[in-house]
């Protein structure tokens, strides 16, 4: 059962970000002090990605991990309200997000998605996010 009225819960999810979240500026200042320079939200590519690395032709999504289904992780659980709706937007989600990777695939660009829940462990992080761009 969900404690807020549906007016208050419509407010509350009115009001997350799609672009400059907290998870996005973790990975940008940790990318930026590895010494690598990208930009942000090219609308020329699909998806909109949030780092480009036009030089190297690579890029990173920042996925929140309710948000684009991550499987297996704590924090992707299904609302216990209107999960219909829930579940139908979610798996929307997961869908356009596989037809991003395979665009940018197919025009010869090398993604990677960070899941919000590994920004736990940074120092990990920092070694995929370097390893990913070196390449």
């Amino acid at each position: 059962m969900d404690t807020l009225t549906p007016a208050k819960r419509s407010y509350v999810m009115s009001r997350v970000k799609g672009k400059d979240t907290s998870p996005e500026r973790i990975i940008r200042r940790l990318v930026y002090h590895a010494g690598f320079r990208y930009r942000l939200y090219d609308p020329r590519l699909p998806g909109k990605p949030d780092l480009v690395f036009w030089g190297k032709h690579k890029v990173i999504f920042v996925h929140g991990c309710f948000w684009h289904g991550h499987e297996g992780c704590r924090r992707h659980r299904m609302p216990k309200s209107n999960q219909e709706y829930w579940f139908a937007k979610l798996e929307k989600n997961k869908v356009r997000d596989s037809l991003h990777l395979s665009e940018l695939c197919e025009m010869g660009w090398r993604a990677l998605v960070v899941w919000e829940c590994e920004l736990k462990e940074t120092d990990i992080l920092l070694e995929r996010l370097k390893t990913f761009l070196k390449e």
